[in-house]
């Protein structure tokens, strides 16, 4: 599965694609895409409380500025020692860990004094393809209720009582419970021709930015088509035993009626060592149960989207955004021949 890359032409007309979530599998994709249009939109969450992203957001009051940065980088034009100082950590002092990208979005929100002006004003320096915007300019944590009712406050800290508990979530909310979306989030998703969830962690990438006031229904309502793009291999910590159905009826029961379309699952193997090693972290590779995603009214693809070789299992960028436009393409001629079928009948 591969295909020449667009003219400039094409590339500067290529479909309005919004992709929603956060994480690593956000940004990843975001570098496969880049390639195939410039009219790119990653919608990204803010509920992160862990790390230098924590750390900077309880020291400063800022946004959590991680997942923004990841899709910046991914998305950024610019030399090679500039990709290098954003994603430099200190390894030592008060600095220790903390990402020299955070740091320039940081003192960015300082100058500004709006953390959505500073993304804006971070994607001109970087020179990125399309945008980043962050899906809420409120202050939020989020919230898991598990299956034995107990509640659990903070992103990082769900993951680590789940893992001791070993109990499955049961749904998640927001503090503050109905925060509002940012208005360029909404505008993005309404004039969107390709709507993306995932890929990325379900309950704390994924699943936040659809309890945002305004973002599930806008979702809904649109008339693109809407992908859900699976996991390689379930999470420790937020989704061990789950199937690809398991995801998209958490996904449905966290949003609105027409929230989906489609679903799109990884046909690769995964490399035995690979999945020997994420055994010892109760991940196995996803198992896509084909006869309840079509009871749920929802079309499957699957396409070997997998990367070969490194030392984790994750999608390619390239293999992932091909399939990708392959069913935008696909669902874009159904709704033309559909039309034309009505015309002619008219």
């Amino acid at each position: 599965m591969s295909e020449a890359y667009p003219t400039l032409q094409q590339w500067e007309r290529g479909p309005k694609i919004v992709a929603i979530g956060g994480g690593t599998g956000l940004s990843t994709m975001l570098r496969g895409l880049k390639k195939y249009t410039q009219n790119l939109t990653a919608i990204v969450t803010v509920a992160d409380n862990g790390g230098g992203s924590g750390a900077l957001r309880q020291d400063l009051r800022i946004l959590p500025p991680g997942d923004i940065r990841h899709c910046m980088e991914a998305l950024a034009n610019t030399e090679p020692i500039m990709e290098r100082l954003l994603t430099y950590r200190f390894p030592e002092g008060v600095l220790a860990g903390q990402s020299f990208g955070n740091l320039i979005l940081a003192a960015l929100n300082g100058i500004t004094g709006s953390f959505e002006t500073a993304v804006s004003q971070m994607s001109h320096v970087l020179a990125i393809t399309g945008r980043v915007i962050p899906v809420t300019s409120a202050d939020v944590q989020l919230e898991a209720v598990f299956e034995n009712d107990t509640l659990v406050v903070g992103e990082s800290q769900i993951a680590d009582f789940k893992k001791q508990q070993d109990c499955r979530i049961h749904h998640v909310n927001l503090i503050p419970r109905t925060p509002k979306a940012t208005p360029a989030a909404l505008e993005a998703i309404g004039e969107a021709d390709l709507i993306l969830l995932g890929p990325g962690s379900l309950y704390t990438s994924v699943i936040p930015n659809l309890l945002v006031e305004g973002v599930a229904r806008a979702i809904a309502q649109s008339d693109a088509p809407k992908l859900y793009i699976c996991n390689i291999m379930t999470q420790d910590g937020e989704t061990e035993g789950y199937t690809a159905a398991d995801h998209l009826e958490a996904l449905l029961a966290h949003g609105e009626p027409g929230l989906l379309d489609l679903c799109l699952a990884n046909s690769a193997p995964v490399d035995p060592g690979l999945q020997e090693r994420y055994r010892e972290e109760d991940a196995v590779p996803l198992t896509v149960d084909k006869n309840r995603i079509a009871a749920l009214g929802l079309e499957l693809v699957e396409r070997p989207v997998a990367s070969e070789g490194g030392n984790y299992a994750r999608h390619d960028p390239d293999r992932l955004a091909q399939a990708v436009l392959e069913v935008y393409r696909r669902r874009a001629m159904r709704i033309f021949r559909g039309a034309r079928r009505y015309i002619l009948e008219e």
